[in-house]
């Protein structure tokens, strides 16, 4: 029978072989989670954890205000880009029976808006003439030909 000091003995030095054991696992678990969080933090140049993240937001807040300003430029595009022509309508034509092929022509030159002008040019042996005439809301006050009313029509359509 074992007698009670070598069994308290026997008892903490079980306890110590465990704790030891805990302790190894512990420690390589900590080395393990350091490189680890060594390997996430080391970013850039070595800086810490702090500085990558500070690295990020900054290149966040650039992005940020290159959007803004990509936005801004796109609404002034967009605005401007509503005067410019955008819809064509162009018919040819021969108004005369004494001179040859189609080279006279109604060119209608609408913005988004329908606003624009329609180019006539008349072309005979002796001359050409141009003309142009308003165009406000896809409606001209000026009296078309038919030709005019036709390029108008093809411009409006697109």
């Amino acid at each position: 029978m074992i007698d009670a000091p070598t069994l308290v003995a026997l008892v903490a030095l079980a306890i110590a072989v465990v704790l030891v054991a805990v302790s190894a696992w512990l420690f390589a678990r900590l080395r393990s989670v350091e490189r680890t969080l060594e390997a996430l933090t080391r970013g850039e140049d070595g800086k810490s954890l702090a500085g990558v993240i500070e690295t990020h937001l900054d290149k966040v807040y650039a992005v940020a205000r290159e959007t803004d300003a990509l936005q801004r430029r796109t609404e002034v595009i967009e605005r401007e880009g509503r005067r410019a022509f955008q819809r064509l309508g162009l018919v040819r034509y021969n108004p005369f029976e004494d001179t040859g092929g189609n080279q006279s022509f109604a060119l209608a030159l609408l913005d988004a808006d329908g606003d624009g002008t329609i180019l006539t040019s008349l072309h005979t042996r002796q001359a050409t003439r141009m003309y142009a005439k308003p165009v406000r809301r896809g409606r001209s006050d000026a009296a078309l030909s038919a030709e005019e009313a036709e390029a108008l029509r093809i411009a409006l359509e697109r």
